[in-house]
């Protein structure tokens, strides 16, 4: 488990990523949002992959531990996975994203936006084929590279 693994402490960590399997029906969601809510676990970046029988949604929070375990006691199906999420200063810095990664040759899975960031500042989770060449690549192009605690309140 990936929250299980010892880190340097003050170590860079990347943003945990839960994708939950949820089906469809009425309130599936708002259960999702509600369970989390109503113990302070926020919510910071959101996307759902929508299919005619279920749906995967794909939530950042702000304290993934307190996530992963409301979700196995709630049982709810989940993976954990580790993205790569960048700082930008305004929406045409998205470009300069891409064009890091594509000349570094990294696959990008998918991405999407976080929902807020202090300062005013906007944000990107994304997936990718190689999360350290990534960081590496996006941090020598001068892009900000936002880990865990980054986002933590």
């Amino acid at each position: 488990m990936p929250s299980d693994v010892l880190r340097d402490p003050g170590a860079f960590q990347p943003v945990i990523q839960f994708s939950i399997h949820a089906d469809n029906k009425v309130g599936r969601l708002h259960e999702i949002v509600g369970l989390l809510s109503v113990h302070e676990v926020h919510i910071v970046a959101l996307s759902i992959l929508d299919t005619t029988d279920s749906s995967i949604v794909r939530v950042i929070v702000n304290y993934p531990e307190e996530a992963q375990k409301l979700l196995i006691e709630h049982q709810f199906s989940f993976v954990q996975s580790e993205l790569i999420a960048v700082e930008l200063s305004s929406e045409s810095e998205i470009g300069n994203v891409t064009c890091a990664l594509v000349q570094a040759e990294i696959n990008i899975h998918y991405i999407y936006p976080f929902l807020i960031r202090p300062n005013g500042r906007y944000a990107l989770a994304i997936s990718l084929e190689d999360n350290d060449l990534a960081a590496e690549t996006l941090t020598r192009s001068q892009i900000k590279v936002i880990g865990q605690d980054d986002i933590a309140r």
